[in-house]
């Protein structure tokens, strides 16, 4: 409720949230796009991930107080959307062995992969799953132990874990090149 003027009953000015979506928009579309494009190795695939998450934090816009747990869900939402996509994915291949689905190469791959990534991204793919994600959240999307336990829902020390034999066995698989 505002009191005129365009301050609320509370006193506090209003949020002009068309403004702070976008900009926030502006911000995060881009660590975003790294975080689901580093977890499905598809631009397409991961474009559609982040453009889910921004639609389903616009659709829930009013109701979120704080700036902090927009960026949150965001994280939540793309991790959910990539884990999803790549089920999806999985169950798509097994269904359809017959086709050849080797992935065609983007035109800008280049743009957005350098070459010399290639060999960590080959060791990471075949990773287990929690691993891969919780290093693509560490080391991609450069949060913290605990951020990655909220966007994963694994415990603190299931984190630790994840990143501690996710490393070991890409270590092990590179020759310690890392």
């Amino acid at each position: 409720m505002t009191a005129g003027l365009g301050h609320r009953v509370d006193g506090t000015e209003p949020r002009d949230d068309a403004a702070s979506f976008e900009q926030l928009y502006a911000r995060l579309w881009w660590p975003m796009l790294r975080v689901a494009y580093a977890l499905l190795d598809e631009v397409p695939a991961a474009e559609d991930v982040v453009q889910d998450a921004f639609a389903g934090l616009h659709r829930k816009w009013d109701s979120i107080r704080a700036p902090e747990a927009a960026v949150g869900y965001l994280r939540v939402s793309v991790v959910n959307g990539a884990r999803s996509a790549l089920r999806k994915r999985l169950v798509t291949r097994r269904g359809l062995r017959l086709m050849d689905d080797t992935p065609v190469e983007p035109a800008d791959a280049q743009a957005m992969l350098l070459s010399e990534h290639q060999l960590v991204r080959d060791a990471l793919a075949r990773l287990p799953e929690r691993q891969r994600v919780v290093l693509t959240l560490r080391y991609v999307a450069e949060l913290s132990d605990l951020e990655i336990a909220i966007a994963t829902g694994l415990s603190h020390g299931g984190v630790r874990s994840a990143v501690s034999r996710g490393m070991a066995a890409l270590r092990d698989e590179l020759g310690g090149r890392l």
